[in-house]
């Protein structure tokens, strides 16, 4: 194996913590595996990883060792594309996350145009509310809605989506109209969001002209996926909010009501999402800017 095939194994052990994982990643026998980074770190003088029972971390040599790697393979690899894209269509798998709602009503509906204009790219979809981590998951890029967590991840912004506070016709018959943000506290409730990630239960937010407020409410149920979420929302469980094409056909055909218009929640941000170390290949590249230019049409 050469040097920048072993500094390429090198990376992908660090960013998965496993030996096996970098092993079935670039599809090498373990042997070879281990044989190349002893190799490696005999010719450095340097130990650059640490092993336990559970994991594999970087040595503090590693760590620099690590960040030299990634900026040499990212200029080796922005060479190499240079050359291959002038000659050759974009071609391969993507592993990407979207959405589960986005991914029905607009992505999956255009892609026959999208394989009509790149023949040769195959398209590994998964669908969800969980966090994920690209590095160590192998995914290429994710679409995500809402208020991003501090990452190294590079965020190419597509659009805002409108929100809307709702509950159901039941709930309204039962619990009576809401008039003002005071009134919220006081003998209504709230189908409670935890959030995926920190799995922390959410206030429901309101613009008060540019300020935002948060109002915590009860409730009787807490979830975090959207389908559980609207699904108890619909049942009457209580207050909830969406962006305003998730609920548009539940508000046209009376089975949610609009609560509170004149003081929407914030608008949600929508945001692609790909690592920010690595050289955009042509078939990321191509499908990122297919997928902001599909998605912002629809915002």
């Amino acid at each position: 194996m050469d040097r920048l095939d072993a500094m390429r194994l090198f990376t992908r052990i660090a960013e998965l913590g496993s030996f096996t994982a970098a092993a079935d990643d670039l599809n090498l026998p373990r042997a070879t595996v281990t044989h190349t980074i002893k190799r490696l770190e005999s010719r450095l003088g340097a130990q650059l990883l640490q092993r336990t029972t559970r994991r594999v971390r970087t040595t503090r040599d590693g760590e620099a060792y690590y960040s030299h790697c990634v900026r040499l393979l990212a200029e080796m690899d922005a060479v190499e594309a240079d050359f291959r894209e002038a000659a050759v269509q974009p071609r391969g798998r993507l592993r990407i996350d979207v959405p589960a709602h986005v991914a029905r009503q607009w992505l999956i509906p255009a892609l026959p145009a999208f394989f009509a204009r790149y023949p040769a790219l195959e398209l590994d979809i998964g669908t969800g509310d969980r966090f994920v981590d690209l590095l160590r998951e192998g995914v290429d890029c994710v679409l995500r809605v809402g208020k991003l967590p501090d990452s190294n991840l590079v965020g190419r912004r597509v659009g805002t989506l409108q929100q809307m506070t709702v509950a159901s016709a039941g709930y309204v018959r039962k619990q009576g109209m809401p008039q003002t943000l005071a009134e919220l506290q006081n003998g209504h409730y709230a189908v409670n969001w935890a959030s995926p990630t920190t799995h922390r239960s959410e206030p429901l937010e309101f613009m008060v002209g540019r300020k935002r407020r948060e109002i915590a409410m009860p409730g009787h149920v807490t979830v975090s996926g959207v389908e559980a979420y609207l699904a108890s929302c619909e049942a009457g469980l209580g207050l909830a909010q969406f962006p305003v094409y998730r609920v548009a056909d539940a508000m046209a055909n009376g089975t949610l009501r609009e609560i509170l218009p004149a003081t929407p929640p914030p608008s949600l941000p929508v945001t692609v999402l790909y690592p920010s170390h690595r050289q955009m290949p042509a078939r990321l590249r191509v499908f990122v800017d297919w997928m902001v230019a599909l998605i912002s049409k629809q915002l």
